[in-house]
């Protein structure tokens, strides 16, 4: 069974049936003891960092991600989602993340040309590192292949977190990696079948990685 988090933020049934599409069992919860019991966790979000953190914490669920994280069980954070494993965000302010994957979330006008637009909204190929392996995540995803993007910000990764990027005037981080823990700035529920190919591979992932 995959666990969506719903803390009242996220765009949760168009992925709840995505994972239904590719045959997977699935529930939405806010309750500790159902995410406990699931084999794997999804984490979406849209919406500004600041606020999203707040709800999870208020709502305790932040520890409960923490401890299911550290017990090795996979965790995929979507768009927002992915932004809120990272250490801080300085979007309207700075606000502190989940800390499971280091590093900053910042203004994509920082390193974008200023004529481009912001949000970067609308599909974008994916790219990989060339420099190590393709990560499990893309077992089903060729180079190049096109996902849907809406975001302002983008997580800067320190270390090797980064399974691959797309091109918007700069390289800009479009999936990260630690262990059991992956995020995607992308939308897999809203970019066809490379998404839904996407899903499928993290529903394969085991919890060795």
């Amino acid at each position: 069974m995959i666990t969506i988090i719903d803390y009242g933020v996220g765009n949760l049934f168009s992925l709840k049936s995505s994972l239904e599409a590719i045959g997977q069992p699935v529930t939405i919860s806010n309750q500790p003891e159902t995410i406990r019991q699931g084999q794997r966790i999804i984490l979406p979000g849209v919406g500004a960092f600041g606020d999203a953190a707040q709800k999870l914490r208020r709502s305790g669920l932040d520890q409960v991600l923490l401890e299911e994280a550290d017990k090795g069980k996979p965790l995929l954070g979507i768009c927002l989602g992915m932004q809120l494993l990272f250490d801080t965000s300085s979007e309207y302010g700075l606000h502190t993340g989940l800390g499971l994957i280091r590093g900053q979330v910042q203004p994509i006008s920082s390193v974008i040309p200023p004529d481009l637009k912001v949000p970067h909204m609308g599909w974008n190929a994916l790219h990989f590192p060339t420099d190590q392996e393709k990560h499990p995540l893309f077992n089903y995803t060729n180079d190049g292949d096109c996902v849907y993007f809406v975001h302002s910000y983008y997580a800067a990764p320190w270390g090797p977190a980064l399974i691959a990027f797309s091109e918007y005037g700069a390289a800009l981080t479009a999936a990260v990696a630690r262990r059991n823990i992956c995020g995607c700035q992308f939308h897999p529920e809203k970019s066809g079948l490379v998404g839904l190919n996407i899903l499928r591979a993290f529903c394969e992932m085991g919890e060795d990685l």
